[in-house]
């Protein structure tokens, strides 16, 4: 096993663990999460939780037929998020906080610190947060969405060292257990290479809506800003007193030492860009070799539909170079592209700047994680 240690833990609980029948909560799994979540925080850590299973937990209150329409899933996850939040809660002795998010809660850069504030203002007050996203009202986030790449995004935004996620898989395997019984669980991850990438299988369960692909792109959302990542078996209680002893008794994915700054973390991993900015070779010399800003005049094309302070890739030949946030508008920018700064204000009538997209705002193409 290997030996870890942490003091911030975000730890996601899948459907699986929370209704394992696929109806209704039960806390068959959840009794041994919550004496180590218990044990850690008289130890001095802190603890969030993000949990799965308020579509589960209230699908046998709603009548449907085999495949249930969107508005029968968010009408399964209102009534199911009280039954999953009092299922938490008797399980404390301390207050238990509900924070309901959806991606775009934390694509706004200024939700994302309000968040932000709410998450430190919880655990200095001794309380649980306890998140999930709000199935309510995210028609995307049922259809296509997952708590594994959430509890990513909060424990980034938390500033957490540590996510462990549960689930009913002992870690990750050098093959598919279900198909190879000879498989090797692979007990450390230093690098989630493309090899290791396709080690994903599809989603193992019925009941929640992501696999070992959104797993791993848990894992290199958190371990490319510094968070270590542990994939575990959620439903074995043995794992629980080897994670208090320090021990990991599935897979660790070590981090990658950063020193960037949460607004570049932010702009990395969270914020979706709204358009597209083609830019030439010298733009491209200046943005790579010498940290600069994005100017109009090195700026050649302008795609999408896109406000000022939006999010926007940046392209060259044809590749994604960098991304980062434009000071001006896809219409202004059409206007004042392949021009010197010099011109913005006597062509617009004003200026927000010299630069397209300032470098503190900016984060090279290495930086960037895919979604």
């Amino acid at each position: 096993m290997t030996p870890f240690s942490w003091q911030r833990a975000v730890i996601k609980i899948g459907s699986a663990l929370i209704s394992p029948d696929g109806s209704g909560c039960s806390a068959e799994y959840l009794l041994s999460i919550a004496k180590f979540v218990t044990a850690s925080r008289l130890q001095g850590k802190e603890v969030i939780l993000v949990s799965s299973g308020s579509v589960a937990a209230g699908r046998s209150s709603i009548k449907t037929g085999l495949q249930a329409s969107i508005a029968e899933k968010q009408a399964m996850a209102a009534i199911g998020q009280t039954q999953m939040m009092a299922n938490w809660a008797r399980l404390f002795d301390f207050p238990c906080a509900q924070i309901l998010l959806t991606l775009d809660d934390l694509h706004d850069r200024r939700r994302y610190v309000n968040v932000k504030n709410t998450l430190r203002e919880l655990l200095a007050n001794q309380a649980l947060p306890i998140v999930n996203e709000n199935d309510t009202v995210a028609v995307d986030e049922i259809k296509v969405g997952d708590n594994d790449n959430l509890a990513a995004h909060t424990a980034i935004v938390a500033q957490a060292d540590t996510l462990i996620i549960c689930t009913d898989v002992n870690g990750l395997y050098d093959a598919d257990p279900r198909k190879h019984p000879e498989a090797s669980l692979i007990s450390k991850v230093h690098s989630i290479t493309p090899q290791i990438s396709s080690l994903a299988g599809g989603a193992g369960s019925s009941v929640g809506t992501g696999g070992m692909v959104t797993k791993l792109e848990a894992a290199q959302k958190c371990c490319t800003s510094g968070v270590q990542t542990l994939l575990v078996n959620g439903k074995d209680s043995s794992v629980f007193d080897y994670l208090s002893q320090g021990l990991c008794p599935g897979t660790l994915f070590s981090p990658t030492k950063t020193k960037r700054s949460a607004r570049h973390q932010w702009l990395s991993h969270t914020v979706k860009s709204k358009g597209k900015l083609s830019i030439d070779l010298g733009a491209y010399s200046a943005l790579n070799k010498h940290g600069a800003s994005l100017l109009p005049v090195g700026v050649t094309q302008v795609s999408g539909i896109f406000r000022s302070n939006d999010a926007v890739d940046i392209m060259f030949e044809g590749k994604l170079v960098a991304k980062g946030i434009s000071l001006y508008s896809h219409t202004e920018l059409a206007s004042i592209k392949g021009l010197n700064s010099n011109r913005i204000a006597p062509v617009l009538g004003f200026s927000h700047g010299e630069e397209v997209i300032h470098r503190d705002d900016l984060v090279l193409s290495r930086e960037v994680v895919k979604k």
